[in-house]
């Protein structure tokens, strides 16, 4: 059944409109700024952004000698244990440069990502950082530094599929790979009627999936992909297509740093690093270092 001409407007629509929203730092919100364009690096490959050049935060007066910064344990590129044990990661090294730049001594807790909340409650760390989405839910329990990034989705193909475009005639009746139970389902099963999906228990097993020609598509998160097609476990064999999906209804308003509730001088001194890092370009530098793959 082909799709009719309003539906695939639509499409085309929703897909713009992504590419634009996370190019420029996504719309604001509740937490955001005024959204800021987004630096670049280097030529074509924008760095997120939402902080305003214009709206410039005071430095507060951090009364503390000690941050106890806590993360999870197993999201790379973002949170995972290195090679000798420690933590590492974009979130671990982001964590690091805002202490420099605040002159503060820190320290890096790694937890399971489902008991970040209770310990922030319970003062067993003074912030998370480890891609905690922001949502309504999140903040009634948590509150949230400005956002450093916007989650992002992404499909990824076999090279040489021939599917560069992902209008909706060419995703009738293809096959494709998604975790079981995410967002990322939901929003497939909401939008890409036309599609068959294959849900998988792991993302391991829905990356094997692609790299083993077994669907045609591999839908999920676009940060771990991007990790996955610059790394020797994807040896080559796929990329992106199409363009990026930034729905904050499935996948988040924005990610921040997580304070226990009402920890307003600990949430502006976050707000004040984090600019200071965009301004000066080291977060930029830092984006690189783990994202060489463009998300978007």
């Amino acid at each position: 059944m082909r799709l009719s001409a309003r539906k695939r407007d639509v499409w085309r629509a929703l897909i713009a409109a992504a590419l634009v929203s996370c190019i420029v730092g996504g719309p604001g919100g509740p937490l955001a700024p005024a959204p800021a364009q987004a630096q670049t690096a280097s030529p074509g490959l924008p760095i997120p952004g939402f902080w305003d050049p214009k709206r410039r935060p005071e430095r507060p007066d951090l009364r503390l000698t000690l941050i106890r910064f806590m993360s999870e344990v197993d999201y790379p590129p973002f949170n995972y244990a290195g090679a000798d044990g420690n933590p590492a990661g974009f979130n671990v090294d982001l964590a690091r440069a805002i202490c420099d730049e605040l002159k503060i001594a820190c320290t890096m807790q790694m937890r399971r990502f489902d008991t970040l909340v209770e310990s922030l409650a319970e003062n067993r760390g003074d912030a998370a950082i480890a891609s905690m989405a922001v949502s309504a839910e999140t903040r009634k329990k948590v509150d949230f530094s400005d956002p450093y990034y916007r989650p992002v989705a992404r499909f990824a193909a076999r090279r040489g599929a021939g599917l560069d475009t992902l209008l909706p005639e060419r995703v009738e009746g293809k096959k494709i790979a998604v975790v079981a139970g995410t967002a990322h389902e939901a929003y497939l099963k909401a939008l890409f009627t036309e599609a068959e999906l294959k849900p998988y228990p792991t993302p391991e097993e829905a990356r094997a999936a692609l790299q083993k020609g077994e669907v045609d598509l591999l839908f999920g998160d676009g940060y771990a992909l991007a990790f996955w097609l610059n790394g020797s476990e994807a040896a080559g064999c796929c990329s992106f297509v199409g363009g990026p999906f930034v729905e904050s209804r499935y996948f988040g308003e924005g990610v921040g740093i997580a304070v226990k509730k009402g920890n307003d001088q600990l949430r502006l001194a976050m707000n004040w690093a984090l600019f200071r890092l965009w301004e000066k370009g080291k977060f930029a530098d830092l984006w690189l270092k783990y994202f060489p793959v463009n998300p978007f």
